[in-house]
Formats: structure tokens, sequence, C-alpha cells
């Protein structure tokens, strides 16, 4: 059968749910293991991760049984689900692929500011002291602070924040053209008939 048919659509739809499904455990599963192993300490970062990856495994469940059922409500509702996460992850990849030195170290700032446990995080990780400057006063947890001869995490961050946003940009754009390729393929196949039922019903 020729890919613009029932079977078709209904293959590709539950091909890339399977293929949701697969991101969305990754997801809870690096999540936990760097929560296990100490790499992450901060229950926000770790829940948060979980919890994208819980909301996609459901929504990916939903057009997975939705699509083999040919359910029009799951299938309706998966659509504009899975449309309002593309307009929300689209924008977010811009804004990552866009944003310059400037907002950067604002946005780095704010995110320092506001956890004790993710400067902790960054210190050990990075081997850094402070944001912006070094206090040899203060309580640091980088090995180099018994030396005396950390650089601010500022710096260190700076150097990998590009690469990151830009990886972290370009990874949101590519999948968020898999999602509209899902709305379209949803759409398309609620609208098409199912050839093992009756050919006069409009399933």
């Amino acid at each position: 059968m020729v890919c613009g048919g029932f079977t078709c659509s209904k293959n590709s739809l539950c091909a890339l749910n399977i293929l949701y499904v697969m991101v969305s455990l990754l997801m809870i599963g690096i999540a936990a293991w760097g929560k296990w192993f100490g790499l992450v300490s901060s229950f926000q970062v770790v829940g948060g991760v979980i919890g994208v990856g819980v909301f996609l495994f459901i929504v990916a469940l939903v057009g997975l049984i939705g699509a083999m059922k040919h359910h029009q409500v799951l299938l309706f509702f998966y659509m504009i689900i899975l449309f309002m996460v593309f307009v929300v992850q689209f924008s977010v990849s811009c804004a990552c692929l866009a944003i310059n030195k400037d907002q950067q170290a604002q946005l780095l700032e704010v995110g320092w500011n506001n956890s004790q446990i993710t400067q902790r995080d960054v210190e050990k990780t990075l081997n850094c002291c402070g944001f912006s400057s070094v206090d040899y006063n203060g309580t640091c947890y980088a090995p180099c602070f018994t030396n005396h001869l950390c650089a601010t995490c500022a710096a260190k961050i700076q150097e990998h924040a590009d690469d990151v946003l830009h990886f972290v940009g370009g990874i949101g754009l590519f999948f968020s053209f898999t999602e509209i390729l899902g709305v379209w393929l949803t759409y398309r196949y609620r609208n098409q008939k199912d050839p093992r039922a009756n050919p006069s019903a409009f399933l």
C-alpha cells in the first residue's frame, strides 16, 4: 500500500510514538542514574527531568493506543497536546539559538543565585569557586579551593555555554519538527477509513 494509505499512516504514527516512548524512558533513566551516582544532587533538576520524561511517556502512550485502535477522541487530544508541545519547544529552541553573551550571563547568574545545591554541584564538577569572583574566606566545594588557585565559575561555564545552548537548541528543533509531523499524521489518520471496517462507516 502506498504511503498515503491507512496502514502506512497507522504504522508511521505508531513508530513515531514508540520513538517518543524510548526517549522518555531514556530521560527518566539518565536522571535517575545521575541522582543515584551523585552526579546531580539537586532534587529540582532531577525531578524536572523525570517529570518531563513521564509527561512525554503518557502523551506517547495516548498516541500509540489511539493509533492502534483508530480511536477518534484519543487521537484528537493527542493532536492538540502535541501541537502545544511543538509551539513551546520550537520557541524555546529558537531562544537557545538566538541568545547572546550578555543574556547568557544574566540567566546563568539568576540560576546560580537561586540554588545553593546547584552552586555546590557546579563547583565540584568544574573545579571552580564563586560566580564572578572567588572569596577564599568563604566556603567552596571545589578541590582547587585548598590551594587558593580557583577560577570563577562564570568563566568556566561561559566556555561551554555556547556549545550547550546550540546543541540543546538543535536537538529541540529536530524534535519539534517530528512533533509537527506527528500532528499532521494524526490529522490525516483521523480522517481516513479503516479498510477492515464497514466501507460505509466513517471511523
